[in-house]
């Protein structure tokens, strides 16, 4: 059994969750539907926890050439790749199907083209071309939409603001994983930019072009009013504070930074959007 939840990447489930309730808080009018919210979260993370299994399944051959994922369950033989096949399909047949009937048929729509287009098109793209990546942040950025799809029914500005928030920040997070696992990533024929472009050059410029721009797009929420005037001072710390760890990289393009790089990424997006709520106009109740 742990070895299926393993399957699952539950940390990065807890992520995803993250972005669709920030979606789901700032789609809901009125009073909060608990149930609603209830299903709309389920049904992301069955779909969610599907993805990464199939994903699993699909790579299961570069994963065994890598260190970093050599004892993955399938590698490692704790799993079958037929059972993990079935497990991956039951669990977004699942998903779906939560979506659709306990949700709304947009918030399934959604679920399935994040599921289609990380499957279909970034999985297989990893061994041909580093613009995978560029594709893998689209169905990376769907969470706070299905929230506000799950919520209102329907896509406005403010839900593809936080879209673009989260689009952008998966770039300097990536491409830091990319540079500090370069070796493993070449050993298993996964084109990552790190590993097409050795020298680093390119992929810290990557990153500190993203980090850049995230910060004027961050700041977007305070203008369409969702959030109060002090959120852009918030935004605006967090941003600065991500876009030095960017600079330190680009000065010095070593593991050690790169980690650095990693590292305030992760902090920076739950404190954005504590941020995000702690200013918001809207409210839970």
């Amino acid at each position: 059994m742990t070895s299926y939840l393993e399957l699952t990447k539950p940390r990065i489930t807890w992520l995803i969750l993250m972005s669709t309730g920030i979606g789901y808080f700032f789609g809901h009018q009125g009073a909060l539907d608990p149930l609603l919210l209830f299903h709309c979260l389920l049904g992301t993370a069955l779909i969610a926890s599907g993805t990464a299994t199939l994903n699993q399944w699909y790579e299961r051959d570069a994963d065994s050439l890598m260190k970093r994922t050599a004892m993955r369950p399938i590698p490692a033989g704790k799993v079958t790749a037929r059972n993990a096949l079935l497990f991956g399909i039951a669990l977004l047949i699942a998903g779906e199907v939560e979506l659709a009937l306990g949700v709304n048929p947009l918030t399934a729509w959604l679920g399935l083209f994040t599921v289609a287009s990380y499957l279909l098109l970034y999985t297989p793209m990893k061994q041909k071309t580093w613009w995978s990546t560029t594709v893998g942040a689209l169905p990376g950025a769907m969470p706070p939409l299905i929230g506000f799809a799950a919520a209102r029914g329907s896509l406005s500005a403010e839900a593809w603001v936080l879209f673009a928030i989260i689009f952008l920040w998966q770039f300097p997070h990536f491409y830091a994983i990319a540079w500090m696992y370069r070796e493993d990533y070449g050993r298993a024929g996964i084109k990552m930019l790190p590993v097409v472009e050795p020298d680093g050059a390119s992929t810290s410029r990557q990153i500190l072009a993203f980090a850049l721009l995230l910060i004027p797009v961050s700041l977007a929420p305070s203008f369409l009013h969702m959030t109060g005037h002090w959120y852009l001072a918030a935004a605006l710390v967090l941003g600065g504070l991500f876009l030095k760890s960017a600079a330190k990289l680009s000065r010095d393009r070593s593991a050690l930074n790169a980690r650095g790089v990693l590292k305030a990424s992760v902090i920076y997006l739950p404190l954005l959007y504590l941020a995000l709520i702690l200013g918001s106009k809207s409210s839970w109740f």
